[in-house]
Formats: C-alpha cells, structure tokens, sequence
C-alpha cells in the first residue's frame, strides 16, 4: 500500500446546515459507517443547524473578515452567499494547509453550488473535490469556474427532505470522496515538473520524443490535453509554483476564448508562468483552429465558416487569416506580462498535422498573416526562435531542446542531475 493511502481519512462535509441538516447529516453518517472521519463546516446565514457544525457559520464569515450581521445586512441572498462562498474557500484551504481534511464534499442548490466552486478552486490539484449539486452538469455551470479535478453527481430527487431516490446520490458520492481520499496518490515532488501543453498524436506528435529526452535530462513531465479543462488545470499548477519550466506548445484555448467558444481555460490563459516568473516556452500548435462543442451552434464569430466535426463532441473551425492576426496580437499582449524567461518558438511550416503543404487545412496566406503579426507585435522582454520546419518536424523538437539545455547551462532552470 502507498504510504499516504491510510484508510483513517478525514472528510469535510459543507452545506447549509438550516435548511439541509438531514441530508448533509447523512452524507456524514455514510462517511462514518465506511470508517472515515468527518468534519462539518456550515455556510447558513440565516438560520442554525439542529446541533453546532465544527465550524460555523460564524466562523466562515470571520475568515471573510465580517460578521453573520453584517452579512445579513446585505438584505441580499447573492452578495449574501458571495461573502459566505469567499469566507469557506479561505477557511477550507487554510483547514486543507494544517492538514485538518483530506477531501472535500459540498452539497446545494444552484446556491450552493455557486458556492461549491469556489471552495474547489481554492483547494490544490488532487485534493479529492465532490460536488452534490441539483445542477450539476448544467450549461449554467461556467467551464473556468470548474477546477479541474472536480467532481460531481446529481442530487436527483432531493431539493427537499430525503427518500430512496436522493439516498442514491448522497450514498454514491459520500463513497466517492472517501474512497478517492484513501487512493489519491500525492503529487511527486522529488522530480522537477515540466509542464506541456499538446493535442492527440494525431494532430501533434512533438511530446513523443519531448517526454522521454527530459525525462532522461531528470525532469517529470505532465502533457496536458489543451481543450479547456487541461489547460485550466495547466494554470492552476502554474500559479501554484509546480512547474519548472513550461512548453505552451498548444494555444489553441487563447483563440477559443477570444473567438467566443464555450471550450475555453478562461481569459487567465497563457499568463500564469509568465506571472509568476517561471521560464517558458511557447508555440503555434493548432493555433489556427477554433474548437467549439459540435451539438452546440459555431461561435457567431465563426459562424459560417468552414467546419470539420471530430466526433460527436468536438467540432474545429479554420480561422481566417485576419483572425489569425488577432490570435497573434492577443498572445503578444498575454507574453507582455511575463516576468520570466520567455521563447517564442516558432515554425515556419505550419503548426498542426492537417496545416503541411498540401494538407486538408492547408492555408499559407493565414500562416503568413500569423506570423507577420507574430513578428511585428512581439513584446521585447520575449526571444523569438524560428524554425524552418513544421512544428511535428524532428527539426522543431530538436530546437526546443537546445533552448531547454540552454536554460539549464546558465542556470535559468537548476539541473536535477547536478543538484541531487
């Protein structure tokens, strides 16, 4: 058994203990019954529980640095909850930083689980995050409010009171957070983390040689799959300082969100290694292309342009190249900001499989358009290396490892190897 996977795991159950006493009680109970521990915390305004919760309400207003007066002053339930919502994210992740819990479960309303969200988002990657939601998976859930390793169950039947039904949901996820609280396995730390960024080897391929030549140089590399979620959980371990270094090969979430696709990382994309100095390496992977949900419509930005469908799921639209422009200047502007080492590392030839010449997405004047804006915009504080070869060229691979190596010979990146 892993060291860390104890089966003495302490759960934090949230919920608003007025109004939903029996329920979250229950959740309690279940994690009890499997031999976990539970600690409550409760995010009411109004009223009390039956009997106290570990922490009260009081106590989570307090951390927002007001009172539950104060709070009910407000004579508004949203900015209400708003205060209740910033008071449990700092109360649990300084709960989480004293090793008092080692998974989380949340249940609510559409209330709630505004509240819920946040809570998850202020807690580290791979800490056990279950939401109990009678809207989960709901289009109102937006996307970058979603941490990444969250997860959720609907609360059929039980937006009053329990039954069998609502029994169902609660026993499952009172389960699975416990049970995910005894597996998870911690993150390794005894290695320096490289962060990727990259598609399916069928429209990229650089990571297949990348992974294993940095691997072998003693780093641990995570390839993050850069359709919204794997990007959101890319920056959310960027401004938690896990990466020593990072290859943004793969934008494409930037022109997403700035075409107005609903698969997006959120407008922080590309600028948390630049925030927080970590050296980085970008690139033009699939930066041509606008991904947008296939039984939804085309962004209005995108709409009538051409569309290929990857599966049921996933549709592309091929930017023109007066977009491509935008894309161009819109990473230009994110770069700006970069407080450490920043490449641009850019080929020539095309940045996805489908884009060489002679490729179904073949466009020189759209990659000309790009890299001329690319070129004309691109801040001072930012190295531009261009490659005359196509971004899945050994060409393109080879020279980012020279820059990596680089880096590691003055010192921009400390050497595992000289250093163990």
């Amino acid at each position: 058994m892993h060291p860390e996977m104890s089966t003495e795991k302490t759960i934090l159950v949230i919920g608003t203990y007025d109004t939903k006493d029996d329920e979250l009680n229950y959740i309690g109970d279940t994690i009890r019954d499997q031999g976990g521990k539970v600690l409550s915390m409760d995010v009411s305004v109004l009223g009390d529980p039956l009997k106290p919760a570990d922490y009260s309400k009081h106590d989570v207003a307090a951390a927002a640095s007001h009172t539950i007066a104060e709070i009910i002053g407000y004579g508004d339930e949203n900015l209400a909850m708003q205060a209740m919502a910033k008071g449990a994210s700092l109360l649990a992740a300084r709960m989480f930083g004293e090793g008092r819990f080692d998974g989380v479960i949340i249940l609510g309303g559409s209330m709630g689980t505004d509240l819920a969200l946040d809570v998850c988002a202020a807690l580290p990657l791979g800490v056990p995050k279950y939401i109990v939601s009678t809207v989960s998976f709901s289009p109102m859930l937006p996307p970058e409010r979603i941490a990444a390793d969250t997860q959720m169950i609907l609360w059929a039947g039980g937006l009053y009171g329990l039954n069998s039904v609502c029994k169902a949901s609660l026993s499952q996820a009172a389960g699975a957070v416990l049970g995910a609280a005894r597996a998870v396995e911690p993150l390794d730390k005894s290695k320096p983390l490289i962060g990727m960024t990259s598609f399916g080897k069928t429209v990229l391929t650089y990571m297949v040689s990348l992974k294993p030549a940095l691997e072998a140089r003693g780093f641990e590399v995570a390839v993050f799959h850069a359709t919204g979620m794997g990007g959101q959980a890319f920056e959310s371990l960027a401004a938690e300082g896990a990466f020593a270094a990072v290859l943004d090969f793969a934008p494409q979430e930037v022109g997403n969100h700035l075409m107005g696709s609903s698969i997006s990382a959120g407008p922080d994309r590309m600028t948390s290694a630049g925030k927080y100095g970590i050296p980085q390496m970008i690139s033009i992977g699939c930066y041509d292309l606008v991904d947008f949900v296939t039984w939804q419509n085309a962004p209005d930005r995108v709409k009538g342009q051409e569309s290929h469908a990857h599966n049921r799921l996933l549709s592309s639209v091929m930017m023109t190249p007066d977009q491509r422009r935008e894309m161009a200047r819109a990473m230009c502007d994110k770069l700006r900001k970069a407080k450490g080492p920043t490449t641009f590392l850019l080929p020539l030839e095309g940045g996805n499989e489908w884009d060489r010449e002679g490729g179904p997405l073949s466009d020189p004047d759209g990659l000309e358009a790009f890299v001329d804006e690319l070129q004309t915009n691109l801040p001072g504080n930012v190295s531009l290396v261009t490659v005359e070869a196509h971004i899945n060229d050994a060409a393109f691979s080879s020279a980012a490892l020279e820059i990596f190596d680089n880096w590691l010979g003055d010192g921009t990146i400390s050497n595992p190897t000289k250093t163990a």
